[in-house]
């Protein structure tokens, strides 16, 4: 066990006047799992990046362990699996490869094969092994989760649950709880450390948030009855001190005698304003100590479409075909108005196949579908490189109401500076949120999203789950988010 501190860390982007740290410090045992969470821009990856030493920072980061990064880079995407391990890893032994890789549910007959003809999750699991080689380094996983289907999600979360000392990247609730002990959280003024798995975290921050709101609202209504009280006593020494001052030394006996009286009322009056102007300022600074960390996620909405046939689309033994390779065989669907659809099964079982045939792509198929040409399609697709120019440009060019656009992103936790910026400079998560943005914007009939959720934060899955739930569009939507199919879906579609 060692120890990772990080003591003072302030970081900012050339050319930018904000910092993403600030005065930042804290320290890691290099013994725990912890899971990394965050909203999307707060500077997940640029902190592992700070780890890694790739960028000039104030303050400090001192660790006796190296630190090791996933994904890592393979140059020769050709080479056998076993190539790319021994260049990464020199003094590798077979038999704990083998044993790494059975653990993974890998068949050791990939170390032979070349990189590139392995399945992403295939990729995943090899680069996991190879890194886990490596016994005293402290590992940085980057959202791993991206490219696995459900069932490899439960296998690399087991796998993980077995090993320590590693910070990982991931926004699935499921993965997350079943192999950490710690979380690291990114929030709107810092970073901070809890023992515990993510739900753990998150029912102790909805505590602290609810304890916020709370001592807010009374501090709010303490200053609000102290202004007041400030305000009286304020006018009554005031008043009193002006009879005082306005004295009239021909006055009877009786009105002279009253003025000793009014002299000492008034300075008590006057102390009591000056004690009340401090409990008053004491509550505010007391409230400007509160909130600062509290997530904003307001309500999205969407508005769908009526059709007039309840059924929207049907797909009778459709077995679709790319060369001499068969995607998918005989899959029968029917889509009716209020139907939220989960389209599952493992990688390559043709989930976004049947997605592209619905949405009108022209794709070699048998079979029989039926959809009405006055059907609209709202489409949020797997691939987000197609992204880029301004954010105005991108809502005229779709032809959505910009206002509208940029609300849901504000709603989504952009900020306004966020605006300026070219589509092609945000992060992934980002660039998932204009899509569902855009898709928002659209009038459509059915909503048809292919893994919505991939690289988006936590509290925005919550979000776009609150709002499917409280809206029941109908959509057909493929996702390995497990807790967000058991949340949503009405029906379930296995391939």
């Amino acid at each position: 066990m060692s120890l990772i501190n990080v003591t003072n860390l302030t970081f900012s982007y050339d050319g930018s006047y904000d910092n993403i740290f600030e005065n930042v410090s804290f320290q890691i045992d290099t013994d725990w799992k912890l899971g990394f969470t965050g909203r999307n821009g707060r500077g997940k990856t640029t902190f592992l990046n700070l780890l890694l030493g790739k960028y000039e920072y104030r303050g400090s980061i001192s660790s006796k362990v190296p630190f090791e990064y996933f994904p890592y880079e393979v140059k020769n995407k050709e080479a056998n699996v076993i190539d790319i391990i021994e260049e990464a890893f020199p003094n590798y032994v077979l038999w704990e490869v083998m044993r790494e890789l059975s653990l993974l549910e890998v068949d050791d007959d990939v170390l032979y094969r070349p990189f590139d003809t392995l399945s992403n999750g295939e990729q995943t699991k090899v680069l996991l092994a190879a890194l886990f080689l490596k016994e005293n380094s402290f590992l940085l996983i980057d959202e791993p989760t991206n490219h696995l289907d459900i069932n490899a999600r439960m296998v690399v979360s087991d796998y993980l649950r077995l090993k320590k000392g590693f910070i990982l990247v991931s926004h699935d609730r499921a993965f997350l709880d079943n192999c950490i002990d710690h979380i690291l959280s990114i929030n709107k003024t810092g970073i901070e450390i809890q023992k515990g798995n993510f739900s753990s975290w998150f029912e102790n921050k909805e505590m602290q948030d609810n304890y916020e709101r709370t001592e807010n609202d009374r501090l709010k209504k303490d200053i609000r009855r102290l202004s007041e009280a400030a305000k009286r006593a304020s006018d009554w020494s005031n008043k009193a001190e002006a009879k005082k001052i306005g004295f009239d030394p021909t006055q009877t006996e009786k009105s002279i005698g009253r003025r000793p009286y009014q002299g000492a009322k008034a300075k008590k009056m006057m102390s009591r304003s000056k004690s009340i102007k401090e409990r008053q300022q004491s509550a505010i600074e007391d409230k400007s100590k509160l909130l600062k960390n509290i997530e904003s996620s307001e309500k999205l909405k969407i508005s769908q479409l009526n059709f007039h046939t309840n059924r929207l689309v049907e797909l009778e033994n459709v077995s679709i075909f790319y060369s001499d390779k068969k995607a998918c065989d005989n899959v029968t669907l029917t889509i009716e108005q209020g139907d939220r659809i989960a389209l599952m099964g493992r990688n390559g079982s043709g989930k976004s196949s049947i997605i592209k045939l619905i949405c009108g792509e022209d794709i070699d198929y048998s079979g029989i579908i039926r959809k009405p040409n006055q059907l609209k399609i709202s489409y949020v697709s797997q691939n987000t490189a197609h992204l880029y120019g301004n954010l105005s440009d991108y809502a005229r060019a779709n032809e959505i109401d910009e206002s509208l656009f940029k609300a849901i992103l504000r709603k989504l936790d952009f900020s306004r500076i966020q605006f300026e910026k070219d589509i092609s400079a945000f992060s992934g998560g980002q660039k998932k949120k204009v899509l569902i943005a855009k898709s928002l914007c659209d009038k459509a009939h059915l909503h048809i999203w292919d893994e919505p959720l991939n690289f988006i934060d936590v509290i925005s899955r919550m979000q776009i789950e609150e709002l499917l739930l409280e809206h029941r569009p109908t959509i057909l939507f493929v996702e390995h988010d497990i807790e967000f199919c058991n949340n949503i879906a009405t029906k379930i579609v296995q391939l």
